[in-house]
């Protein structure tokens, strides 16, 4: 139910998730969208610890034949991911914490 529309073309933000994951397993990610004046959306991936090399996501959706528009442009660090208590990504406020800092 979490999609992106980026160029025209539906991106499930869980399959990009998918990706960071296979690409850095183990790394606490997950992937938001934000409008974007050219694309129409553009993906954050939103990462705890340091910061991820998002050409190890570009080369493993390159392997697997995932399209270049499903790996995230910007990722943006986090002292810890917002979960909800069932412990999944509160999707909420994972998203107005990007769309504050994004704005500021």
């Amino acid at each position: 139910k979490r999609f992106a529309k980026i160029g025209g073309e539906m991106i499930s933000l869980t399959a990009v998730e998918e990706l960071a994951e296979q690409a850095y397993p183990g790394r606490e990610t997950a992937v938001v969208s934000i409008a974007d004046p050219k694309k129409g959306e553009r993906l954050i991936l939103c990462v705890t610890g340091d910061k991820l090399d998002l050409k190890a996501i570009r080369t493993l959706a390159k392997q697997k034949g995932k399209p270049e528009l499903m790996v995230p442009k910007d990722q943006m660090l986090l002292d810890e991911m917002p979960v909800l208590g069932t412990g999944k990504t509160d999707q909420v406020t994972l998203n107005r914490l990007v769309e504050e800092r994004m704005a500021s």
